[in-house]
Parts: C-alpha cells; sequence; structure tokens
C-alpha cells in the first residue's frame, strides 16, 4: 500500500455509472488520465453492480490507451456485482484474477429472474422490441440479477428519457417483492434494478474492501451519485465512510484534480 506523506486517505473508491463516466459507456479520457496519475498515490477502487467484464471494457481499457503500468494495475481493486465479486491484477500473470465471489443458488436466480420479467410485462414495462440483437433484458451476474429495461447497448439518451424520476422501476420493485419476497431489490443507473441476498450491497462490498486492504474506515475516501436515502451509494454514507456526492463524471473530474493539487504542493 502506498501513499504520500500528510495525505491520510489511503483509498479513493468510486461508483461507476454518473461518477466516472456517463451511464454505461467508456470513462472519458479525462478521468482515464486522473486515475492513472493517483494510482501512484492510491489504491484505486471502483464498486459497482456492473458485471466484472463491464469493468474491464468501461475502465482497464481506457487506462490502457492512455499509457497505466502493470506496475499501476496492481493499485487497482475492481469490486464487481455491488462489490460481492472482487478482482485484482496478478503482475505474475499479467492478467486479473478473482479474489472471492459470492453467487446466488440457481434456484434463487430463477425465481428473480421469473419475477421481473412477470412484473415488468405485468405493468407494461417490458420492452423486448427494443433490444438490439444479441442484447437482453435480465442478466444473470452470478452474485446477482440485473434488470436492464432496454438492454445493455441501448443509447444513452434512450435510456435517461426512459425511467428519469425511478417510478417504473419503483413500479416493478413493489411487485417483484410481492413475487419473490427475502431478496435485496435496489435500483441503480438509468434504467437497471440489480437484485441480490439480503446483505449484498455496497455496504457488504465495501465491508469487504476494508478487509481485503487491510484498512480502517477513515483511510477511505468514496465518490457517488445516488448517495441520498435509498440510492444504491447510501449503503456506504451509513458506514460512516466520508462521502463526496457527485452529479457526473465533470464534478469527480473536478474533486481528482483538487486532490492532484494538494499532492503537488505538499510535494513541493
Amino acid at each position: 500500500m502506498h501513499q504520500t506523506p500528510q495525505i491520510t486517505k489511503k483509498i479513493l473508491a468510486f461508483d461507476i455509472d454518473q461518477t466516472l463516466n456517463i451511464a454505461k459507456t467508456p470513462i472519458p479520457p479525462e478521468i482515464a488520465e486522473l486515475l492513472v496519475k493517483l494510482l501512484n498515490y492510491f489504491e484505486i477502487c471502483p464498486i459497482s453492480g456492473q458485471k466484472y467484464e463491464q469493468f474491464l471494457l468501461q475502465i482497464v481499457d481506457k487506462l490502457k490507451e492512455v499509457g497505466v503500468s502493470e506496475d499501476q494495475l496492481t493499485h487497482l481493486h475492481l469490486f464487481a456485482a455491488q462489490g460481492t465479486q472482487y478482482y485484482n491484477y496478478d503482475i505474475a500473470e499479467h492478467d486479473w484474477r478473482q479474489v472471492y465471489n459470492y453467487p446466488l443458488s440457481d434456484e434463487d436466480a430463477t425465481k428473480i429472474t421469473s419475477a421481473l420479467q412477470e412484473s415488468a410485462e405485468e405493468l407494461g414495462y417490458w420492452e423486448a422490441d427494443q433490444l438490439a440483437p444479441g442484447d437482453e433484458i435480465i442478466e444473470n451476474r452470478l452474485s446477482q440479477i440485473t434488470f436492464s429495461a432496454l438492454g445493455q447497448t441501448a443509447g444513452t439518451e434512450a435510456k435517461y428519457a426512459w425511467d428519469p424520476d425511478m417510478k417504473k422501476r419503483q413500479a416493478i420493485v413493489e411487485r417483484c417483492q410481492t413475487k419473490a419476497p427475502g431478496f435485496l431489490y435496489e435500483i441503480g443507473g438509468t434504467t437497471s434494478i440489480n437484485v441480490a441476498a439480503p446483505g449484498m450491497n455496497k455496504e457488504f462490498g465495501m465491508t469487504h474492501l476494508l478487509e481485503e486492504l487491510q484498512v480502517e474506515k477513515s483511510a477511505v475516501l468514496y465518490f457517488g451519485d445516488m448517495t441520498q436515502p435509498g440510492g444504491n451509494d447510501y449503503p456506504v454514507v451509513q458506514m460512516g465512510v466520508d462521502t463526496i456526492t457527485v452529479r457526473s463524471h465533470e464534478d469527480t473530474a473536478y474533486a481528482l484534480r483538487g486532490i492532484l493539487g494538494i499532492i503537488s504542493a505538499l510535494n513541493k
């Protein structure tokens, strides 16, 4: 673990959609460049409901495009599916390795999938006719099931327009809770609902982050866009982790430039 003297934080943790990027798109070059610089001083930990492969496409590939080194990648930690899956970089193998995974049972995955589809169909929110070829509305991410109303590859404009006030997804969740009670339902991103076993939210992921990296809560600074009660970043706030609420990746970039500015001043 590395850090600059006089900097009390050792970990910068991030939500992804609307925090590091425009939802479901790769991080922009400026964010990639800032993260590469910050990897010299901090452990960087994105934690999101997205699957591992999306972390590679949206973050890791973009860091490589701006020149991240293998040594820097050893300070990047991928907490997929709200932190119920953790991957770190094995420099000897030149690849990522899965450290842990807490998958749903096949029975629970089937139960959740059926409840999501039935609820969306009954409410008139099943948009299968909008899907791109090969895309899907419900995806099994092993430790969680994710409903994406327009699929994964729909355009950003369409996704933002589908449920801006979250009322459609709230209605789907309410109906699902009667069909498949006892699971954790979280609304995230622009069209998504993540469903997992009870307790498998970002508090679970952040607790394991602290354990895996052997740090106290005071060593972590978290960035997220849904830190309000009911938002999928709120469990991090409830834990007492220092949190910066952002509205967009532009807000995050502004804050990260400030952190780098402080480090530069301390090093003079």
